[in-house]
């Protein structure tokens, strides 16, 4: 699956929270997104929460979040859409199995 083939599909419900929740950013509902990304409980969702807490223009908690999904915060340079792309194809790649969920960090 491809960053855009995500962004169309009618539903996200068989993703990965993290991808759950950039599917719902991609369909403009920014609070779900949020909400979603919080309930993963692992880096990966980490990463989305930093990434929309950008998004939202708080850089301060968009920069915790990244060191807690333990990322570089993006220059700002990056478009919200480019890190958007970015970040789904990596989650993607690393969820080759649709289904398949990211398990909680241990630590």
């Amino acid at each position: 699956m491809t960053p855009e083939v995500l962004r169309t599909l009618p539903s996200a419900k068989a993703l990965s929270l993290p991808l759950q929740a950039l599917w719902h950013d991609a369909q403009g509902d920014w609070d779900q997104a949020h909400a979603v990304c919080q309930s993963a409980g692992n880096r990966d969702g980490d990463w989305v929460h930093a990434y929309l807490h950008r998004k939202e223009g708080d850089l301060a908690n968009a920069g915790y979040w990244y060191a807690r999904a333990r990322r570089s915060q993006p220059p700002a340079s990056l478009s919200l859409a480019d890190e958007w792309t970015l970040l789904t194809g990596e989650l993607l790649r690393a969820n080759q199995c649709p289904t398949g969920k990211s398990e909680p960090d241990s630590t």
